[in-house]
């Protein structure tokens, strides 16, 4: 008898499928990964999905494995494979060796979040660039034959997909799944205060110099305040930094989730200044746009698809200048960029859109491997 693949039948099946997600870090580890798969595995399983979490680290609230590892400076090493069967297995990359671990598991889905690029100055230290390039090679060895295996790749924007040195190889498998935010946790309208907002990691390679030396020649024109959110081992030479170039620049360290927000809403706009293919999306520009803040980013790929939709994008530290000064001067432009970038996030990348397309690709992957 043949199986029924209809789409109404395959809807009935996704809704008690058994999904593992497997993922190098996980909260309460900090970063925007482990934050997308977190929301995805509650998601899912509010869904009615069988979720398994697989992780080097964290814990979750249902059924979660933690996989023993040798953590060699972001990239865990596992040491044992999770023994577990599932209808899809799900694999977030970079630090690959977890998805290594289940190449041959299948059907494989593999969510590429951005390629490996070594920069040049690490915890501090600078890097040889033939050393970065080294690590570069061995993590394409590693990625490739999954990526080969893997039934459906996800990327975050068509852009940085079709730009990647690794993805551009595989557009053929290649399905677009935008970063997503809880939008009822972000206030619609809060009253915009003066300063200039960065909130992120405060490292090297996120561009945060360029930022302070524009905002350099910003505070020559306008009262306007630098305020940093976040903690990194760079924090003691940016905040050197700031001062020796007289600018003013409040450093908050890490902050709790609602004071984090409240930062956000009331901020004139937020900066974000990486020029480096290890930020793909920016899901931090999301949060800003949710709050009606407008958002200025580097132009870069990935990142500026996500900035056009609820700001601007700029190419050199003058250029970043002449825009937070635009802005600052025309609070009517600010309001309209603000509300778009609300309308992008309602209509784009909230995560009822973000679960249906996970939701899509596990359908066709379930039709495809139903019919080997």
């Amino acid at each position: 008898m043949a199986l029924d693949l209809s789409p109404l039948s395959l809807q009935y099946l996704l809704l008690s499928m058994r999904i593992l997600q497997v993922s190098p870090y996980f909260p309460p580890h900090l970063g925007g990964v482990e934050y997308h798969v977190k929301e995805l595995a509650d998601g899912l399983s509010r869904r009615g999905h069988q979720v398994t979490v697989a992780s080097s680290c964290g814990s979750w609230n249902n059924d979660f494995i933690l996989i023993p590892s040798i953590d060699l400076f972001y990239v865990p090493v596992p040491v044992k494979r999770p023994s577990i069967e599932a209808d899809i297995y799900h694999s977030h990359v970079p630090s690959p060796l977890f998805a290594f671990m289940l190449r041959d598991s299948s059907p494989h889905v593999i969510t590429y979040h951005n390629d490996v690029v070594i920069p040049g100055n690490l915890n501090g230290y600078n890097l040889p660039r033939s050393i970065g390039a080294a690590v570069e090679g061995i993590n394409r060895g590693i990625i490739r034959p999954i990526l080969d295996r893997a039934k459906i790749i996800i990327s975050t924007t068509r852009s940085y997909a079709e730009t990647s040195p690794v993805l551009k190889d595989y557009i053929h498998k290649t399905r677009i799944v935008p970063n997503a935010v809880d939008i009822s946790l972000y206030p619609r309208v809060q009253k915009k205060r003066g300063y200039v907002l960065y909130a992120g990691r405060l490292l090297h390679y996120k561009g945060i110099e360029s930022l302070i030396h524009a905002m350099k020649e910003v505070q020559k024109r306008a009262d306007l305040e630098l305020v940093l959110v976040g903690d990194g081992y760079d924090r003691h030479r940016l905040e050197r930094l700031a001062t020796k170039l007289a600018v003013r620049a409040r450093f908050t360290g890490r902050l709790d989730r609602a004071s984090f927000i409240e930062a956000l809403s009331h901020a004139e706009l937020l900066v974000l200044p990486t020029q480096n293919r290890l930020e793909a999306f920016g899901i931090v520009l999301i949060e800003a746009m949710a709050c009606e803040t407008p958002v200025l980013a580097f132009n870069t790929p990935g990142v500026a698809e996500i900035a056009e939709e609820g700001g601007m994008v700029y190419s050199s530290p003058e250029e970043l200048s002449d825009m937070i000064l635009e802005l600052h001067r025309s609070p009517d432009l600010r309001r309209s960029l603000g509300r778009k970038g609300r309308v992008a996030v309602e209509e784009k990348y909230s995560w009822t859109q973000a679960l249906d397309l996970v939701e899509s690709v596990y359908r066709e992957v379930a039709y495809e491997s139903s019919g080997q």
